[in-house]
């Protein structure tokens, strides 16, 4: 067993997403084969730890290797021109910006529900609240620890197995922030810089509602692996999310699907399920402008109250945390097809 016979029986594995093997697409970074240590090494080109898809690739690579005699070790990176130096963030594999074109589509549930999600899946995760004018992702996780700092880094509290950073944990209680935009670009830059991330699969940037200077300064300063877009079924919030669809694509960013609250409630007293803000309306938009959708959120009082008391739904049972569950499998599995492609189109 030499290399090229690895790589022989690599070539029996597809790719689900790009729809050809892995040695075509160019996602065997390294094969080693040590037959004096009864061991073959295979690095892969995969970018998002615990998604489904890459697991499930890496799956069909020890299957396919199986027969060879050998023991199998399997490792993953991305390959980077860049050098740590020169990376924004040379720790963080993804950044995932969620995102909305209006307020009160609960935006920020959705960050957090995939923050804590991937978390659960085994991922390592950051979450940044960068919603300057209205940060509420502490109080929907009840982090009452604040973060420490030793004069020239912050590190960033843990709740549910997720770094935390908030504009909230900088301003008192009840300060309003009137911040211009230079301010909010300078204190975004300084967070980005000076928190203490550590080595993170994925940081979630949970951006304000619509398409002002905090989105402007996120996408001209980190590298976006992409956004979701949270929308409810309504045309109202729909003709919103167009316009923040359109933002990402003027800044070269991609759209890893549209997520849909609200969509729908189930009466716990006579069992009947009500579109009380119509049906279908994130679907439709997804599937108008070619974009994956990642799935529907019903209405639910569980997601307040759990909020309320920190315990992001995503992290029980039910209806309503399957369906966060499907939502955040789908957006590591698209945000694998992202880095991946990136992979195969550079070669």
């Amino acid at each position: 067993m030499n290399e090229a016979d690895v790589r022989e029986r690599l070539a029996d594995v597809r790719d689900p997403d790009l729809g050809d093997d892995i040695v075509s697409l160019g996602l065997v970074n390294d094969v080693e084969v040590d037959e004096g240590a009864g061991t073959v090494r295979v690095s892969l080109a995969l970018g998002a730890p615990f998604s489904p898809n890459e697991s499930a690739i890496a799956d069909d690579v020890r299957e396919a290797l199986a027969g060879a005699g050998l023991d199998v070790e399997l490792s993953a990176s991305i390959p980077d021109d860049l050098s740590a130096d020169e990376q924004v963030l040379p720790g963080v594999q993804n950044v995932i910006a969620v995102a909305s074109g209006k307020g009160g589509v609960g935006k920020s549930t959705v960050a957090v529900n995939l923050a804590a999600g991937l978390s659960q899946l085994g991922a390592r995760v950051g979450l940044f609240d960068a919603d300057v004018y209205g940060p509420n992702v502490p109080r929907m996780v009840s982090a009452d620890q604040r973060p420490e700092t030793d004069g020239e880094t912050i590190v960033p509290p843990e709740r549910f197995g997720v770094k935390l950073m908030s504009m909230d944990f900088l301003t008192g209680e009840d300060d309003p922030v009137i911040w211009r935009g230079p301010m909010v670009h300078k204190i975004i830059t300084q967070l980005v810089e000076d928190v203490e991330w550590g080595e993170l699969d994925y940081l979630i940037m949970d951006l304000p509602p619509g398409t002002g200077d905090t989105q402007l300064t996120i996408l001209q300063t980190l590298p976006l692996t992409g956004a979701v877009i949270v929308t409810t079924p309504q045309d109202v919030a729909l003709d919103d999310a167009v316009k923040g669809l359109r933002m990402f694509g003027k800044h070269d960013t991609n759209v890893l699907g549209i997520a849909e609250n609200m969509a729908g409630f189930r009466c716990p007293d006579c069992g009947g399920f009500h579109e009380i803000f119509g049906s279908g309306g994130g679907k439709g938009l997804a599937q108008e402008h070619d974009l994956p959708f990642l799935g529907g959120i019903p209405l639910d009082p569980d997601v307040r109250t759990g909020g309320d008391d920190g315990e992001p739904v995503v992290l029980e049972d039910g209806e309503t945390a399957d369906a966060f569950k499907v939502l955040v499998e789908n957006v590591a599995n698209n945000a694998g097809v992202v880095r991946r492609r990136g992979v195969s189109e550079g070669r």
